[in-house]
């Protein structure tokens, strides 16, 4: 019987990207998602190796009910791959509390509590593995991205966290820690997506963007039998951005 991933985040983006690639290695996957019409795009590319799971990963009953109904669908629970993110960007006074609430929400609680829904199938898995998404961001500190880099330097922590305390079950937990990729996140903050993309390459010592394929490899390496022995790592794929700026960038 194949192995089952849940995704989440996956109806666009790195997310969507990460699913094909894990279907198209055999594996069933569960597609979640806040917006039902981008996860029906998928699963119609996907088939029957696919069910859609509409949720909000920061409501406090969506892990369980994802885990539930993945469950019903398939079964068995093998790989999770936290996608799901939000970002809003601005000085310290621009936030408030409940923009600093929803963030910690959906980028930290819903992965918490989605892996420890899963953990009693995750347990009885003979592969199990754990895949968070964070960003170059929780490693660098830049202007205006203090909630969000945050949010990704907890769910760094959590990575070692949880491959500390589940490696005994044989569930291995990893990370990878993607720089500025082509997916529609940035739209959500940016009113010139053409001069951002333009910011954000130059800034590359590899002199572009990541695309989604770039990361759905690592996905898939990640939670593939081949990297068994692989658990606790924080994977830079970033083009070089913790580098720190090249110096035909600027200062």
């Amino acid at each position: 019987m194949s192995r089952v991933a849940i995704v989440t985040g996956a109806g666009s983006g790195i997310g969507a990207a990460s699913a094909r690639l894990l279907a198209a290695k055999g594996l069933r996957v569960a597609l979640v998602g806040r917006r039902v019409e981008p996860l029906e795009d998928v699963r119609r590319e996907l088939g029957e190796a696919a069910v859609v799971i509409s949720a909000d990963v920061g409501k406090p009953d969506a892990p369980q009910r994802i885990v539930d109904e993945t469950l019903r669908a398939f079964g068995a629970i093998d790989v999770i791959v936290n996608n799901a993110a939000i970002i809003r960007t601005g000085p310290l006074e621009s936030y408030s509390r409940d923009l600093f609430d929803h963030h910690y929400a959906v980028n930290v609680a819903g992965p918490f509590f989605l892996v420890a829904a899963a953990l009693p199938s995750l347990r009885t898995s003979s592969d199990a593995a754990v895949v968070n998404i964070s960003s170059s961001v929780g490693s660098i500190a830049k202007p205006g991205n203090m909630l969000y880099g945050s949010t990704k330097a907890a769910l760094e922590y959590l990575t070692r966290a949880w491959a500390y305390e589940l490696g005994g079950d044989g569930i291995r937990v990893n990370c990878i820690a993607p720089g500025p990729v082509d997916t529609p996140i940035h739209a959500t903050y940016s009113d010139d997506l053409d001069a951002t993309y333009a910011d954000l390459a130059r800034r590359m010592p590899l002199g572009r963007m990541g695309t989604v394929d770039d990361i759905a490899a690592w996905v898939w390496w990640l939670s593939a039998p081949e990297s068994s022995w692989t658990t606790g790592n924080v994977i830079h794929a970033d083009g070089g951005q913790v580098l720190g700026l090249p110096e035909s960038a600027g200062g």
